[in-house]
């Protein structure tokens, strides 16, 4: 079936439209405009933009982590709600199917979740397959685990031993790319250790955070994996780590590397308490080095929960929980820290990392390395991206709410002197275009000839909060899925991985160490085609070469 969106204004960055025009759809793909074919549907689009369906390349949505932040905070959905959050007041509303439903309602049509434990890797794929009309990916943590750890310590002649482990856990765990968090620092946990830098070494091991993100980064490129290592840096949330932040970027050796929610390393330490903003020094370093990507993380005001792997900076964080509970759970180097957190306007320290992660956005000099991203849930629920948006796209706005936070936190801040607002084609360029070919997923975030049918039709309106908050139309694999703000028709989609070759030798070395260390064959968590009932689940993206 042919299916014609009629005169809107598209605004697609990849394929350099930014004008009123047709986008045709046909057989769940974008096509060219036909010739002498009449379409079977066509919906009058007049006044209205066109973009591509959304792609969020950093979004905790499932897996033993997500499920442990929900079991420790069923009420976070009332308290948000409470705060005014666009969240029903419902355990419910943050479960695995209610994603999909809200992410498809604002015109999002591909979500990556950042941080799949290998070992639990099924447990991930089989809530990831429950949400709901939205493509999905997984990105598999390594870093901390004894095998790498080892193979690292051991050093000379391992080297390609070490690539077919990344290899073979990508492909056991159908992941499409690698995570690494606070390298080495949650082994060091285990030996007490509670701060860990880039050059600090892993007891036992004798190996630093520095020489571990730079053996992923070329076990990564030389797989030819289309996205670049996936880092959450060392120090996270700590006053004056943007010096970390800035020694890891320069540390990099011109391999591509992708740094996670950059916000939370945009602290420097001046003024009389010791905290401030270093987006400036920040950004300096991210616009001169093209090698690197990031994703911001920004901060809302509100109830949130925070989820992480980087149970160091989690353990030290327990002590600003509110509500006051929390969860450390040690694992073989991949453990899980939740603690819930209560982002205040009227507080000195959330109101400058509120600005900071505005300021990342717009001092960035190329958009297509800085994306968009709240790490959901730790920065803010996903359900304020339409906000953050705003916030972008309004001085008028920023100025709003900078009068709303203390005095001296807009001191210590530049936000209030960037009058840059993001136009249209920038925000397709952070949500859709920038995203979807980082993680090479080509053939979405954007409307040329070939894309999947995924499409996203809002109402132009001043109010950029209410118009990105429910779209018109959404097409997804050119279905129509939501209408007016609100799902009509619920689909499944596909999870995307990579599989890139590897020595076969590596599977019994695995198995050796697995059954040494644990006694368990590591086939048992494997994800296999038969963990879902679809057929089509599962989906290969090619590799880079």
């Amino acid at each position: 079936m042919l299916i014609q969106l009629k005169g809107g204004h598209v605004i697609d960055p990849v394929n350099k439209r930014d004008a009123k025009g047709d986008v045709f759809i046909e057989d769940g793909r974008i096509v060219a405009a036909p010739q002498g074919r009449e379409p079977d549907e066509v919906y009058d689009v007049t006044g209205k933009i066109v973009m591509a369906g959304a792609v969020d390349m950093h979004s905790h949505i499932a897996g033993s982590n997500v499920t442990l932040g929900r079991q420790l905070m069923p009420e976070l959905p009332y308290l948000a709600a409470q705060d005014g959050q666009p969240i029903s007041p419902s355990p419910a509303s943050w479960g695995a199917y209610a994603t999909g439903i809200r992410y498809a309602e604002m015109g999002y049509t591909t979500v990556i979740e950042p941080a799949m434990i290998p070992t639990h890797a099924i447990e991930a794929q089989v809530e990831l397959a429950s949400i709901p009309i939205i493509d999905v990916a997984g990105l598999a943590i390594l870093g901390n685990d004894d095998y790498t750890l080892e193979l690292l310590r051991d050093g000379k002649g391992r080297s390609d031993e070490l690539k077919d482990y990344v290899a073979w856990t990508l492909n056991h765990s159908k992941a499409i790319g690698l995570k690494v968090i606070n390298a080495g620092g949650s082994e060091a946990f285990k030996f007490n250790d509670r701060t860990f830098s880039l050059d600090d070494e892993v007891p036992d091991y004798g190996v630093t955070s520095r020489a571990i993100v730079e053996a992923m980064q070329k076990a990564v490129a030389d797989l030819a994996v289309p996205h670049p290592p996936h880092v959450h840096c060392n120090n996270l949330g700590i006053a004056g780590n943007v010096e970390t932040a800035v020694a890891t970027i320069e540390a990099t050796q011109g391999l591509p590397i992708h740094f996670a929610h950059i916000q939370f390393y945009g602290y420097g330490k001046e003024g009389e308490k010791g905290f401030s903003s270093g987006a400036a020094t920040l950004m300096d370093a991210v616009n001169k080095h093209k090698n690197a990507t990031v994703d911001v993380g920004q901060v809302m005001f509100g109830q949130t929960v925070t989820i992480s792997g980087d149970i160091l900076r989690q353990f030290d964080g327990r002590r600003a929980a509110s509500p006051k509970k929390w969860a450390i759970n040690q694992g073989d180097g991949n453990g899980t820290g939740v603690v819930p957190y209560h982002y205040k306007s009227k507080s000195f320290v959330n109101a400058l990392q509120w600005a900071i992660g505005l300021e990342i956005f717009l001092m960035a000099e190329d958009p297509w390395r800085v994306l968009f991203s709240t790490d959901h849930p730790n920065g803010a629920l996903f359900v304020r991206y339409p906000e953050i948006i705003h916030l972008l796209m309004d001085k008028d706005e920023r100025a709003r709410w900078l009068d709303d936070v203390p005095e001296a936190s807009r001191e210590f801040s530049n936000l209030a002197e960037i009058s840059r607002e993001l136009t249209y084609s920038e925000i397709a360029v952070i949500t859709r275009g920038a995203p979807a070919k980082l993680m090479g997923l080509n053939d979405r975030g954007h409307l040329g000839a070939g894309a999947i049918g995924d499409v996203a039709v809002y109402t132009e309106q001043k109010n950029k909060t209410k118009m990105f908050a429910g779209a018109d139309y959404v097409f997804k694999s050119g279905e129509l899925v939501v209408r007016k703000g609100k799902v009509v028709r619920v689909t499944y989609g596909r999870c995307y991985h990579v599989e890139p070759g590897y020595d076969p030798q590596i599977k019994r070395r695995v198995k050796s160490f697995y059954d040494s260390k644990y006694g368990v064959d590591p086939s048992w968590f494997g994800v296999s085609d038969a963990i879902t009932n679809r057929r089509d689940r599962f989906a290969t993206i090619p590799l880079s070469r």
